[in-house]
């Protein structure tokens, strides 16, 4: 099972972001502290009115205070939500290896009550993944178990592509939702350097909180999305390696019944014939009585 090891190298660059907001946050009351080593009991201008940071508390805030990274991070969560919904009805196990079916083919086959036109057609009739991958090795019956173990590989394999079909969309999403965030988180900071080059150590602190709130808020609506979107990955891959293993072992009984050398072993078995009725005790009677 591959997973993308992108957002594990992102780790560390987001730990120098967050270092760098630290310091940008630091850098004004340096600033205040020298200023009242110079002109004690003066109050900064900035403090006259402070007002408080409107900082999300929810996660509905918190794709309001995006900006305009709102509609990048909602496109990554519509597209991780509907892959996923999709993947969950094609993988459930009652669609990709249905019972009843399986139940029924294999034991027609054990008894040899199929010919191999017959198989194919219940095969193409139910059209499930196992059933496709059945019908490879029903079109090699009669051939050697080696060339119908082989037709069952190459039929296995494009059902495995198809059951792992958008998985990577979803890793994909899990992936980049962090370096999204990261680059907002860069742009956050480059607002908040801009203001302290520009207004001095001490300028505008509303201004300067609002970039550094908005790295601090991409970088935590792209773990949001990216975490959810790992696990959602991992248990679906899961869920598919699981249910190619059992296809596998389920692909086993049709070579051992319609393979040449199991229809050789079929044929020398000496053929069971129907014991004829026992006799009532009823009929003695009636032949002395005669």
């Amino acid at each position: 099972m591959l997973i993308s090891v992108a957002p594990l190298r992102v780790h560390r660059l987001l730990l120098l972001v967050i270092s760098a907001a630290l310091v940008a946050t630091a850098l004004p009351s340096f600033g205040q502290t020298g200023g009242a080593d110079e002109d004690a009991g003066v109050v900064p201008e900035f403090a006259e009115d402070p007002t408080p940071l409107n900082l999300p508390t929810s996660i509905v805030e918190m794709f309001r205070a995006l900006d305009i990274w709102t509609a990048p991070f909602l496109a990554l969560t519509l597209v991780a939500v509907w892959f996923t919904t999709e993947r969950l009805v094609v993988l459930r196990r009652g669609r990709v290896i249905p019972k009843p079916f399986v139940k029924r083919f294999l034991k027609l086959l054990d008894e040899g009550e199929l010919e191999p036109g017959e198989a194919v057609e219940i095969c193409e009739d139910n059209d499930s993944p196992v059933a496709r991958v059945f019908l490879h090795g029903v079109r090699k019956w009669g051939k050697p178990s080696v060339e119908v173990e082989q037709a069952i590989i190459d039929g296995g394999e494009r059902q495995v592509s198809s059951l792992r079909k958008n998985l990577r969309v979803i890793n994909g999403v899990a992936t980049v939702s962090p370096l999204l965030g990261l680059l907002g988180t860069v742009w956050g900071m480059l607002g908040a350097f801009q203001d302290i080059s520009t207004a001095g150590a001490a300028g505008n602190m509303q201004q300067l909180g609002s970039n550094i709130a908005l790295a601090l808020v991409t970088t935590a609506a792209g773990l949001v999305i990216a975490i959810p979107s790992l696990i959602i990955y991992m248990y679906l891959s899961g869920r598919v390696d699981a249910l190619v293993m059992e296809m596998d072992d389920l692909s086993q009984n049709v070579v051992q019944c319609v393979s040449s050398e199991a229809l050789a072993e079929r044929a020398s078995r000496p053929r069971r014939v129907p014991k004829p009725p026992a006799a009532s005790d009823d009929e003695p009677r009636k032949k002395k009585a005669v």
